[in-house]
């Protein structure tokens, strides 16, 4: 088995350089910081909209390094950071146009990539979410029914029958199904819109740590060891790596996800486990599960190992640790008996962006010419189309219905000095963990731990 390597997906397709790290200072327009999906949509947008901009985009590593190349492959629709905080905060109307507009970035990501001519095993089954237990159970039924109460969710209640006519998940008692979700490649998105991004003229700086982001007299500027960028607007996309700039170290958490693979699966096992419409799918648990079936025929499943390292230290390369992966493994085989015996192939990890307040934010400061976009709390692939096009009508100065959505310029809450930081992660994890093991052994209502948790995370 392979463990790190980046990710299963970088490994399976040729990686091409997208441009020689930088030499010297630099004058543009827009300089975008981080060369991840944020990045990726903002300067394809920008460019777009506004053929004759200089827009650079400075990566450290090379385009799609973090988690836009490690993630589950999801492009979905739901909202971050909860539907009723946003409801208490700017009312039902804003609401269902966030829920439009994420509905509309899953329908542009489509879009794009049909236009662009990028394959990215893109089939759009939908996402189901099942309960396999009673708590579980109980928890889905209110979550569906308050999603089914607004406009443009479109969910669906699926009894157990109709669960298992889709995906044979062992122990599913219910699900929910909504249409506004897509599977796909997560690398092979990268890699052809980072293609597109260049046909338009911008250019890249792989192997280009910016050290620190700041601004003058009202002119940004990203600092690196090569040279200093200076623009009109700076970006900030880093996501789950914010947390190496200086000042911003409190911003948001970088939150570990990690996920195996399997080897492609013979049709006699695809024949058992079903799967036929590629659904994505999940579990109601509180450490929840994510995975899909791969265009070439195996399960890739992922989930919180180590949630959180102390110092929001990063992995190295997306190494991941052992008792990880066998907890992966395990919950593999429990929901699908017949893989009890299957060797995963890969296991990796990434960081996301976790904001204190679990609200994702997208915006520019004039003032000082930063811009900023992401703590998307796994939600990215969608997110990020929705805030790069969001930062295009920013940086333009346009008034759009994009503009108006409730996370513009939403300033987050900094997360609590350390040890205060890990202490407070490990244990909300840890009672997430516990809690699921009480409602396994078949707790009727949802753990009072996890509500607990809920509350301290101020979710």
């Amino acid at each position: 088995m392979i463990n790190g390597a980046v990710s299963f997906w970088w490994g399976s397709l040729p990686r091409q350089a997208r441009g020689a790290p930088l030499v010297g200072d630099l004058d543009v327009d827009v300089a975008v910081v981080g060369g991840g999906l944020t990045g990726l949509w903002t300067a394809y947008h920008l460019a777009r909209a506004a053929p004759g901009l200089r827009i650079a985009v400075l990566e450290e590593r090379f385009v799609g390094f973090g988690a836009s190349g490690r993630n589950g492959g999801w492009l979905t629709n739901e909202i971050t950071g909860g539907v009723e905080q946003y409801r208490r905060s700017h009312g039902s109307a804003a609401v269902d146009a966030f829920q439009r507009a994420m509905n509309g970035a899953v329908a542009d990501v489509v879009a794009v990539a049909t236009a662009e001519g990028i394959d990215a095993d893109l089939r759009a089954g939908g996402e189901l979410t099942v309960a396999r237990n009673p708590a579980q159970r109980q928890r889905l039924r209110a979550s569906f029914e308050a999603a089914a109460a607004r406009a443009g969710t479109d969910v669906e209640w699926l009894p157990v029958g109709a669960v298992r006519e889709r995906v044979a998940v062992a122990g599913a008692e219910a699900g929910v199904w909504q249409p506004h979700c897509a599977r796909l490649h997560p690398a092979k998105l990268v890699d052809g819109l980072a293609r597109a991004v260049g046909r338009l003229g911008v250019r890249f700086h792989e192997g280009t740590r910016v050290e620190e982001i700041g601004s003058r007299a009202g002119r940004p500027w990203a600092r690196t060891a090569a040279g200093t960028v200076r623009a009109d607007v700076v970006v900030r996309a880093t996501e789950g790596f914010t947390t190496r700039l200086p000042g911003l170290r409190r911003e948001w958490l970088p939150l570990n996800s990690s996920m195996i693979v399997t080897p492609p699966l013979p049709p006699g096992t695809w024949d058992h486990i079903g799967w036929a419409a590629a659904e994505t799918l999940a579990d109601a648990a509180h450490a929840y599960v994510y995975a899909q079936r791969t265009a070439d025929g195996r399960v890739a499943i992922g989930g919180r190992g180590v949630p959180y390292r102390f110092g929001s230290r990063l992995d190295a390369d997306g190494r991941t640790d052992p008792r990880t992966v066998q907890t992966l493994r395990r919950i593999l085989g429990d929901m699908f008996p017949v893989l009890r015996d299957v060797e995963p192939e890969h296991a990796w990890s990434g960081v996301l962006g976790v904001p204190r307040d679990w609200h994702a934010t997208v915006g520019l400061d004039r003032a000082t010419g930063l811009a900023w976009a992401g703590g998307f709390v796994g939600t990215g692939v969608t997110a990020s189309n929705l805030a790069g096009r969001t930062l295009r009508d920013l940086v333009l100065g346009r008034g759009t219905e994009l503009t108006a959505l409730p996370w513009v310029q939403h300033r987050v809450r900094r997360w609590e000095v350390e040890p205060l930081r890990w202490l407070a992660v490990t244990a909300l994890y840890r009672a997430y963990h516990l809690a699921d093991r009480q409602e396994a052994r078949g707790s009727l209502r949802t753990s009072r731990l996890a509500a607990v948790a809920d509350r301290v995370a101020g979710r």
